[in-house]
């Protein structure tokens, strides 16, 4: 019997995961995919334990240099009131890690190179139309071009802020915490990683709104620093710029559908979430997991049900739906409580944040549910 044949569009993590992982089903793979040899991204991946699983199960994470992941043992919550913190302890929860910091860059880099000496992964030409297959994958990003084409709806909420990017260093070792600071109307998260300064580096995330990000983004190195001291306070030490700043407009989006006669959506471009809980690539990656049990669960029972089937493919709709409009929820939920200048709301998740802080059951159900 010949192997099914599967087209997967993409150049991301989500869309070399899924090449990956379809390969290992036993498809042959055509992936439509620019393959760059390097790059100047910024950014850091916050990656839960299902996530490393299933890149350690894929023989990628081993690939991924010492330095391009970093543990997080411990995270720090800090409200906008005086005294108000939350705090979550790897160790409490008998964890080895809460989350890993990944460079966004050489993940990627470690699945291009995984996906070019896979024995059932084809490398076509991105510009071209998707050659025949059973069941197109698409996982081209929030724009994609074909999900249009396809009559897909995919409602944005703009949120008015950017996610601004950057990696810095610090005169202080920061010891595996992550920290993150909800200041209405702003959020920022320090994420520990160990490049370019080992043990004393991080990755920043700082969503503004559009006005403030053209200001952080026109400033200076020396000016984007002072801002960032009195936006930290100084917790993580004297903290400077280690390289270029980035930044991309925040939304909650969802499509719908996600599936449909011969194909299905992934990540980025199936949802959009805010970054505050940093569970972006983690939501993409469950997408790939929960495809990869749909289509096992199709050769253990149904080999005779094609690929592309619509029932088929909704097993894996109906499977994602929960999760993603969840984090949806709470995500948005969580950025219009901070937001809130009424005095009571600013009161009330300031004593939140405390309350929870003082129900280890809660905090480690919390963290269970994060992972």
């Amino acid at each position: 019997m010949n192997a099914p044949v599967v087209c997967v569009r993409g150049s991301g993590a989500v869309a070399l995961t899924a090449a990956l992982a379809l390969a290992r089903r036993g498809c042959t793979v055509r992936l439509q995919a620019r393959m760059p040899t390097g790059s100047a991204d910024v950014r850091t991946y916050a990656l839960g334990a299902a996530s490393v699983a299933l890149l350690h199960s894929l023989k990628v994470w081993d690939a991924l240099p010492a330095d391009a992941r970093t543990r997080v043992l411990d995270m720090r919550i800090t409200g906008d009131q005086p005294g108000h913190t939350l705090h979550f302890s790897a160790w409490s929860g008998a964890l080895d890690a809460l989350a890993w910091i990944v460079d966004a860059a050489e993940l990627e880099a470690a699945l291009r190179s995984a996906v070019r000496f896979a024995p059932h992964v084809d490398l076509i030409d991105p510009d071209t139309e998707p050659p025949p297959a059973e069941l197109l994958v698409l996982a081209e990003g929030r724009d994609s071009a074909l999900r249009e084409r396809l009559g897909v709806r995919m409602p944005r909420q703009p949120y008015g802020q950017r996610g601004v990017a950057a990696r810095l260093v610090a005169d202080a070792p920061h010891g595996g915490l992550a920290r993150q600071w909800f200041r209405s109307p702003d959020v920022l998260a320090l994420l520990p990683f160990d490049r370019p300064q080992p043990g004393s580096s991080y990755g920043l995330v700082w969503s503004v709104p559009d006005a403030r990000a053209d200001e952080l983004l026109a400033l200076d190195g020396a000016g984007f620093e002072a801002a960032l001291m009195d936006a930290t306070g100084g917790a993580a030490g004297t903290l400077k710029l280690a390289g270029e700043r980035a930044a991309w407009p925040l939304l909650l989006a969802q499509a719908d559908p996600v599936c449909g006669p011969g194909w299905v959506l992934l990540g980025d471009a199936a949802h959009l979430v805010h970054p505050l809980a940093g569970q972006g690539l983690n939501l993409g990656l469950a997408d790939v997991q929960a495809l990869d049990a749909v289509l096992a669960e199709r050769q253990a029972h149904e080999p005779w049900r094609p690929l592309g089937d619509l029932r088929l493919l909704q097993r894996y709709a109906r499977r994602r739906a929960g999760p993603t409009a969840a984090m949806g929820r709470v995500t948005d939920g969580l950025l219009h409580l901070f937001a809130s200048d009424q005095p009571l709301l600013r009161e009330l998740r300031n004593r939140g944040l405390t309350l929870v802080d003082h129900l280890p059951p809660l905090k480690r159900w919390l963290v269970a549910a994060a992972r």
